[in-house]
């Protein structure tokens, strides 16, 4: 890999982990980018999983003030999101992932509304902090943090946009601690399939290096953004992105 590749692939990094730590949709950036310097599609995948790695580090460790206080609840998410991201990783390993490619779209489509049309009664992390100690989040959060988990490790194009929108919906929680719980659920999804890419993958590690140092830095910057960002307009960036990831799918998909 020559020095423009690894710097085509840090600064396509940053960018994808912008996109990934505020809306979940890191792999609109960082996938193509991988294509672009000539890794093949199948290698780009595993190894576009393994650098999202370093975008959840990333977003995580500067997302603690929004993370506070949810310690209990993300306990069984986070279970629930390893033996997702295991199974999804295994079938990816078997199965082809064309067979998830007719219905993303159309979940992608819907979880963009939901997360538009959503209006918590809590914008503020700190006012939904104080108001909702004592709320109880819905019995099915789990199942579906796992079913996401699952299609996260198999397919990946959204995932963390699906989750948004499940945890906004299901919890109640304004964008800042909505999108933190999304990014330790989906980091940790995502470190198990990467470790069974690892083990049982081929990984380009000269691409992965660089994308996953951007991916780091975008990841940082990311939680400030949504904590500073007015949270109406950037539901709505989010929603558009979402639905346009949806149209290429589907074009993608339907198209021939």
């Amino acid at each position: 890999m020559n020095a423009w590749q690894f710097g085509f692939l840090v600064l396509a990094g940053i960018g994808g982990g912008l996109t990934g730590s505020i809306a979940g949709l890191a792999s609109l950036i960082s996938y193509p980018a991988l294509l672009a310097v000539g890794i093949p599609p199948v290698t780009a995948n595993v190894t576009n999983t393994a650098a999202l790695v370093l975008n959840s580090v990333g977003s995580v460790s500067a997302s603690r003030p929004e993370l506070r206080g949810q310690g209990r609840r993300l306990l069984p998410l986070m279970v629930a999101a390893v033996l997702g991201g295991v199974a999804g990783a295994a079938l990816l390993l078997v199965t082809p992932a064309e067979a998830f490619e007719r219905i993303v779209p159309f979940l992608i489509a819907a979880a963009s509304l939901a997360i538009l049309v959503q209006r918590p009664p809590r914008e503020l992390a700190t006012e939904g902090a104080r108001e909702h100690r004592g709320h109880r989040d819905p019995w099915w959060l789990a199942i579906g943090t796992f079913t996401i988990a699952i299609y996260g490790g198999y397919f990946g194009a959204a995932a963390g946009v699906l989750m948004l929108a499940m945890y906004l919906l299901g919890t109640g929680e304004g964008l800042p601690r909505g999108n933190a719980m999304k990014n330790v659920v989906l980091g940790v999804a995502n470190a198990i399939a990467a470790v069974g890419f690892i083990v049982f993958a081929s990984i380009a590690w000269s691409a992965a290096l660089p994308l996953a140092l951007g991916l780091l830095v975008g990841g940082r910057i990311g939680p400030a953004v949504v904590r500073r960002a007015p949270q109406a307009g950037l539901r709505r960036v989010i929603a558009v992105a979402g639905l346009a990831l949806a149209v290429h799918l589907a074009i993608q998909a339907f198209g021939g």
